[in-house]
């Protein structure tokens, strides 16, 4: 057999390393670097299988297959897949803990880092599956999870896919092909997330629930990672786990009340995603690198409703419309100062009130900078969540939140 990998890189090495496992004769090509017009002129009939990265686009070829894809038609047990533009990672590891709490064989695979594959041969009938999963894993997707869950949708990734609709709709996947069996839960505050969830023939959920009971505020209460947009998420993942065992969410809490506070609280909170670092006179610190859009970095500032943020903000220019980060930032009640780095900083600085910012050259200047004031003040966080790519002075997020925090640490 001859195998074709569209890329290389933690995924493709994961597809290399289990065919080499099932059999030592199997022989690769691997492709790196390529365009478009490449794949497209390059004569594919010497293949017997052809794996494509997550964000190399589909071909539509008799042989072609996404690592997914292999993995759906292969899973021995249920699948509970999460997509969304932001909170994806957060969701499926609160239904992780869930489950590892209700003692469940559960594995976390996906766009989260650790490839489908790799679990491949460690599942059983009775195992379940939580995959985090992005538009490019459900670009050609055929299949459905069991339980789909549907966070928020705004744009992301127009650079690769074929405008926004071609977004949404390689989203969509996680719900067309869904069984009157299956169950997708939604966010009711979005279309696009409606638009979606409507695409199933399965039981609907939505969220956040209005009217909620008691023990469910108690529950959402009790995490230990901060901001309403981890409630929102928690709540997703209780509906979903719910939906897995086809108990209604009430009396699923009633019956497991103690065992969900726990696997919930269980979870401290993703690397880089508001990420409390350390407190240095009285100054909470928190790395939210991952921070690379308007959503992300909103929901990062209304984190800390009761606190005076001095944020880090700033990076990498795309070219895209800074007006709702500048909205988020400048706008928002509990800001005290913006330190603004990276190409986007006099962008974002443009037109704004000069009180309300500064702009440094680094970022160890500029966390020096919010250190000062913040330590003037009272109730403060330095929180760095730049809304921006960090390819301008970073390797990538990961380098740029670990920079952080080692200046923090070094105080």
């Amino acid at each position: 057999m001859k195998i074709l990998l569209l890329g290389y890189g933690k995924e493709g090495k994961a597809v290399e390393n289990y065919f080499k496992s099932k059999d030592k004769n199997i022989t690769f090509d691997i492709l790196e670097n390529f365009s478009a017009e490449e794949l497209q002129q390059r004569d594919y009939s010497s293949y017997d299988i052809i794996f494509r990265s997550p964000s190399v686009p589909p071909m539509h070829l008799d042989n072609e297959f996404s690592a997914t894809r292999y993995f759906f038609d292969h899973c021995p047990c249920p699948i509970i897949g999460v997509t969304g533009t932001k909170g994806k990672g957060t969701t499926c590891s609160f239904i992780k803990a869930i489950l590892d709490a209700l003692g469940e064989d559960a594995h976390l695979v996906g766009n989260i880092g650790f490839p489908a594959i790799d679990a491949l041969d460690s599942l059983k009938p009775t195992s379940v599956v939580v995959f985090e999963m992005s538009s490019f894993q459900l670009w050609d997707l055929e299949k459905s999870p069991h339980i789909s869950v549907v966070l928020r949708i705004e744009a992301d990734h127009l650079n690769v896919h074929h405008g926004y609709d071609d977004y949404v709709n390689a989203k969509g996947h996680i719900a067309e092909y869904q069984t009157k069996e299956d169950s997708v839960i939604y966010f009711k505050d979005n279309e696009d997330s409606i638009k979606i969830a409507d695409k199933s023939v399965g039981k609907h959920f939505s969220y956040p629930i209005e009217q909620k009971s008691e023990k469910l505020k108690e529950l959402l209460d009790s995490l230990k990672v901060p901001g309403e947009h981890n409630k929102e998420d928690a709540e997703a993942a209780l509906i979903a786990v719910s939906a897995y065992y086809n108990i209604p969410l009430d009396e699923f809490i009633d019956q497991n009340f103690d065992k969900l506070k726990a696997g919930l609280q269980s979870f401290r909170g993703l690397p880089h995603h508001i990420e409390f670092v350390k407190t240095v006179n009285n100054v909470d610190y928190y790395d939210d690198s991952f921070s690379a859009s308007y959503p992300s970095l909103e929901v990062a500032i209304k984190a800390f409703p009761e606190k005076r943020v001095f944020l880090i903000a700033g990076g990498k220019d795309r070219g895209l419309d800074l007006t709702p980060i500048k909205n988020a930032i400048f706008n928002a009640p509990n800001l005290e100062k913006a330190i603004l780095i990276g190409e986007t900083s006099y962008k974002l600085a443009e037109n704004e009130d000069s009180e309300k910012y500064i702009l440094a050259n680094t970022l160890n200047e500029a966390v020096e900078t919010a250190k000062n004031l913040a330590e003037k003040a009272s109730n403060a966080v330095v929180l760095l969540s730049p809304g921006a790519a960090s390819f301008d002075m970073f390797k990538d997020f990961y380098d740029r939140g670990d920079q952080f925090q080692e200046i923090i640490k070094g105080f």
